[in-house]
């Protein structure tokens, strides 16, 4: 229990200690016009009120990721406390701060085109076919996940495929128009449910003083799978994610002074994390030895497993309540993977997303490709989805290395997990059974040599951008929303 309460406490002081340092690190200007202002389009570019953007960024970046992730870590006991608490506040808020407010600085731009600019073009090719096709498996697999979850909340009276027709007609609109219409409208309904059913769990397993161990650097997996690099995979939001880095842009695009960046991106991470830390105490002190947990996983499921800790721990309204705040999380980061792809899409091809048209030319493609999608096994491509998300990460964590070290700051604070997920991606393609399954041993060391290869290859990239005074941000535009046309 001292380990699960100092843990929160730790991700709480974490906020406002090292995130303002980063925030201090970065330089705040509240007197620079951001691209909510600049330009303003009424769809994806219009200022938002803070509060609104907080709760959207939460639910945007959340997903199912910190519940199922840490259900899963859990397995491997305490020591998954310790890298969601580290990771969150030194890695994933980090991460989560420094590409929405290096998006903001140049006029909301997604990664792929953050990454053309600090890492190379050919980097803005490989970056954008990356990002959506992981986006378009994401929102396939919430379409999915969804209609599943609300057919078994209502005990299959509602068909399958009429759930799936419903959230697919969600999706859409969702995407195609502009933020503040159903985004702004219902993602902080969605925001108080989760927060209403966390904090429900949370305060009923220390008032049930139910058996949370105590930190343990020991791997209690019962299969014996290695802590290093697979828990770093397994739980990825509640930590550090890649995924956040295709919905951080979103956010700058709604944001409307840099002074609220902050509490908008570092915070919804901490609150992420949080959301993380209590899942994973639930997940071990309400299922036994991990070997039981391991069995209710194999047979009903993580999603039955967040049922089973509703129904023991909250009863059946509050209950329900943090069973549905699940069911909204999936729900709301698919239109939120959907509405990324098409504005990365559209800003790879330069294209407007003021008119509703141009916004269907890349909509309707990409909701077509979803439904052939759901029609097929793609079980191998999910498998590889792990390693994806962190590989995003690595690279966001790179661009904003370039950005901070062209700027003559302290670029350490992204460059260091940054180093640290480049060698735990690298060890795990290389060494998993979906990769090139070289022996462990060898892996360390290989690792190791492309790590190496990257960070030279980092500052031979870097100070030949600075030496050519590389601009860093985009100029403001002179009459403010000039580029909504």
């Amino acid at each position: 229990m001292f380990t699960f309460i100092g843990g929160i406490i730790l991700l709480i002081v974490g906020y406002f200690t090292y995130g303002k340092f980063i925030e201090k690190v970065f330089g705040v200007k509240p007197d620079r016009p951001t691209p909510a202002i600049t330009k303003q389009d009424g769809v994806d570019y219009l200022p938002l009120p803070r509060r609104k953007n907080a709760m959207i960024e939460l639910i945007s970046i959340a997903g199912v990721g910190p519940i199922f992730g840490p259900i899963m870590g859990a397995l491997y006991g305490p020591v998954a406390f310790l890298w969601i608490v580290l990771g969150c506040i030194f890695a994933g808020a980090v991460h989560d701060y420094l590409t929405g407010m290096i998006s903001i600085r140049n006029g909301g731009a997604h990664l792929p085109q953050l990454a053309g600019k600090f890492l190379g073009k050919y980097m803005k090719h490989l970056v954008n076919l990356f990002s959506v096709i992981l986006l378009l498996l994401v929102g396939t697999v919430f379409v999915s996940s969804s209609a599943s979850l609300i057919f078994d909340l209502f005990n299959g009276s509602i068909a399958l495929v009429t759930l799936t027709i419903i959230i697919f007609g969600y999706y859409i609109l969702s995407t195609m128009l502009p933020i503040d219409k159903i985004i702004g409208k219902l993602f902080p309904i969605f925001g108080i449910f989760l927060l209403v059913g966390t904090l429900s769990l949370g305060i009923s397993l220390v008032i049930n003083q139910a058996p949370i161990p105590e930190i343990s650097i020991t791997n209690m997996h019962p299969e014996n799978t290695p802590v290093f690099p697979l828990l770093f995979l397994v739980i990825s939001c509640g930590a550090l994610s890649g995924f956040h880095a295709t919905q951080s842009p979103i956010i700058a695009r709604t944001t409307k002074n840099e002074k609220e960046a902050r509490s908008v991106f570092y915070g919804m991470m901490i609150v992420e994390g949080i959301i993380a830390m209590v899942w994973a105490a639930a997940a071990m002190s309400l299922f036994g030895e991990t070997v039981t947990l391991n069995e209710l996983i194999q047979t009903i499921g993580t999603g039955g497993i967040v049922s089973e800790v509703g129904t023991m721990m909250l009863g059946s309204i509050l209950g329900t309540v943090l069973v549905m705040s699940v069911i909204f999380l999936p729900l709301s980061s698919g239109d939120t993977a959907f509405r990324s792809a098409r504005m990365i899409i559209a800003d790879y091809f330069n294209m407007s997303q003021s008119k509703i048209a141009k916004r269907l030319i890349i909509a309707l493609p990409l909701f077509t490709i979803s439904v052939i999608l759901t029609n097929m096994d793609f079980t191998l491509l999910w498998r590889y989805f792990s390693w994806a998300n962190q590989s995003l990460a690595v690279i966001a964590l790179w661009v904003a290395s370039m950005y901070l070290f062209i700027a003559k700051k302290n670029y350490w604070i992204a460059m260091l997990p940054g180093i640290f997920m480049t060698y735990v991606t690298t060890a795990y393609i290389l060494h998993a059974e979906i990769g090139f399954r070289i022996p462990m041993n060898i892996t360390y060391i290989l690792s190791a040599v492309i790590t190496i290869g990257i960070i030279v290859l980092f500052y031979k990239y870097a100070q030949q951008n600075a030496k050519n005074n590389m601009q860093i941000e985009e100029n403001i535009p002179v009459n403010p929303g000039a580029d909504a046309a």
